[in-house]
């Protein structure tokens, strides 16, 4: 297992970045084309089959599950999930049902190419900035108002271990703000097989994802006293999943 992971790993890694590149490159012209017409259902439905290249060929075969059985997602929704490798954005269109935009943060418009997601579609935060990070929730309230669901990571940061780390409150308050579902979603093993860090220090290797859905929570009715409840809900539904995943108790 050490050995696999200094020195295969590593090499998997460069595998799994090429394929996630060279697709990329193929459906940029595309990609481009679509978001400067607004053509967004066209955009995820891209996204999905750009997910599949990456996804199938570096030996990575996720497995979605509902928490108890699989449900209809209204649109728009907010999807909640927890953040624990750049895998949970890419296996995010094997579970959605519908065209979606990202909440992402503010360094990816750096990113050449890979930026016009964000000058077009997705949402930037600079999480630093409380007044940045609340402009980035208002403009995700007008994506739900054009009937657009939004993904959201509440802890902010990716969890490099995959421990669940405390959620931020703009998602929850959203959420009743705009009256549209919660759909909780926890990314149980992603980190196993992708992990944030070094190059040659973190995980990195082919297997199988495992990623649940939970139950949809209406807001409708709900106020702005209720967010705390319904991030705490939440929160212990994701607990929970990771705990008797992993056989823990914390």
């Amino acid at each position: 297992m050490i050995v696999f992971k200094k020195i295969l790993g590593p090499i998997w890694k460069i595998w799994f970045f090429i394929w996630f590149v060279i697709p990329f490159l193929i459906l940029f012209p595309f990609f481009y084309l679509f978001l400067v017409t607004k053509q967004f259902k066209i955009v995820f439905f891209l996204k999905r089959v750009w997910s599949a290249f990456i996804s199938y060929p570096s030996f990575l075969f996720p497995i979605v599950k509902y928490s108890n059985k699989k449900y209809k997602q209204q649109q728009p929704c907010i999807y909640v999930a927890n953040h624990t490798s750049y895998l949970d954005i890419v296996f995010s269109t094997f579970y959605i049902q519908h065209t979606a935009v990202y909440l992402g943060k503010a360094e990816l418009l750096k990113i050449p190419l890979f930026n016009q997601f964000f000058k077009y579609l997705d949402i930037p935060v600079n999480r630093k900035s409380i007044t940045d990070a609340h402009k980035s929730l208002q403009e995700c309230a007008n994506k739900l108002k054009q009937g657009l669901s939004v993904v959201i990571f509440p802890e902010g940061t990716i969890s490099e271990n995959g421990k669940l780390k405390n959620f931020k409150n703009g998602a929850f308050r959203l959420a009743i703000d705009m009256q549209v579902p919660i759909v909780p979603v926890v990314n149980l093993n992603n980190w196993l097989f992708l992990q944030n860090g070094g190059f040659f220090k973190s995980n990195g290797s082919p297997g199988i994802p495992r990623i649940i859905i939970g139950d949809e929570i209406s807001t409708k009715g709900l106020t702005n006293q209720d967010a705390d409840l319904i991030k705490e809900k939440i929160y212990n539904f994701t607990l929970h999943e990771l705990n008797r995943y992993h056989g823990t108790n914390s």
